[in-house]
């Protein structure tokens, strides 16, 4: 006579596993960058020398007049450069890259590339 066992999904090894399966899934997700920060890159914002104005709180100024608001504008922004040149680096998408460009004061937009020097054990070692 066979003895039937009841079989309960809740105690099974196949709940653990499928547990495991959900919670991968979710960190998976999380990690991967939403649509609205894929299309954006980071560019470095040339412009004319405040005369009257802190130069971070122009180029805030700036920024917020692209992004719609003080607060969306100090997020964006990277850093500030006052001392060599006038400009400031944030992370904007190809239409507000277009937009800021176009703004009184503003005199250059470009890409920021990171740049990979070829040094090692006997590359361009000086003597």
């Amino acid at each position: 006579m066979h003895r039937r066992t009841k079989f309960s999904f809740f105690s099974s090894p196949s709940l653990i596993l499928l547990l495991l399966v959900v919670f991968f899934v979710i960190k998976m997700a999380e990690s991967v960058p939403s649509t609205a920060d894929s299309s954006k890159s980071v560019q470095i914002v040339y412009t004319e020398k405040p005369q009257d104005e802190e130069p971070e709180a122009y180029h805030i100024r700036t920024l917020a007049s692209v992004l719609g608001s003080e607060d969306a504008a100090k997020e964006a922004l990277i850093y500030s450069y006052k001392t060599a040149a006038s400009g400031f680096s944030a992370k904007l998408t190809p239409e507000q890259v277009e937009q800021i460009s176009k703004l009184p004061g503003v005199l250059q937009v470009v890409p920021s590339k990171t740049l990979q020097l070829h040094t090692g054990p006997g590359i361009g070692r000086l003597h």
